[in-house]
C-alpha cells in the first residue's frame, strides 16, 4: 500500500496533543515511513494489583498512537473517531513507558486502519498489540 507523505512533524504533533489534552500526554518520538512512535511516561498509578501495568492505560497509548499515526498523513483531523478497537495482551509488562509502534495498513477518505505494537521500555518485549480503526470526519 502506498501512503501519503506526512504532514505534520513530531513538534506539530506533539503540539497538536499537548494543547487538546493538556500536560501528561504521550511523547511523539518518530513520525516513520509508515506510521509513528509515540511513548507514555508511566507512574504507579498507571499500575493495577500484582505489579502490571493498567489495561486502560495500554489501550489509551494504542488509540492514542493511532490517532496520531492518521494525523501524521492527513494534517490535524481532531474530529477523527475510534469507531473500533482490538487488543491482544501478550505478557505482563513492567511499571516502566510505554511505546507504541502504529502502522497504517489503511488510509482511505472514510475510514482508517491502524496497527499497534507495544513495547515495555524496561525489557524492550512486546506487550501487546491492536488493532485500531478511525471514521475520519466527511
Amino acid at each position: 500500500m502506498s501512503l501519503p507523505e506526512p504532514q505534520l512533524s513530531t513538534e506539530q504533533l506533539q503540539e497538536i496533543l499537548t494543547s487538546s489534552f493538556g500536560d501528561g500526554v504521550p511523547i511523539v518520538d518518530a513520525v516513520t515511513s509508515d506510521g509513528v512512535i509515540v511513548r507514555y511516561q508511566v507512574n504507579e498509578r498507571n499500575s493495577r494489583p500484582g505489579g502490571t501495568l493498567s489495561g486502560p492505560t495500554m489501550m489509551m497509548l494504542a488509540d492514542t498512537a493511532a490517532w496520531v499515526a492518521i494525523m501524521s498523513r492527513v494534517g490535524p483531523e481532531l474530529l477523527a473517531v475510534t469507531t473500533s478497537l482490538t487488543i491482544n495482551f501478550l505478557r505482563k509488562p513492567a511499571i516502566s513507558d510505554l511505546v507504541a509502534e502504529a502502522s497504517l495498513d489503511k488510509l482511505g477518505r472514510k475510514l482508517g486502519v491502524v496497527s499497534v505494537r507495544l513495547f515495555s521500555q524496561a525489557g524492550h518485549e512486546l506487550v501487546a498489540t491492536a488493532s485500531v480503526t478511525y471514521a475520519r470526519p466527511s
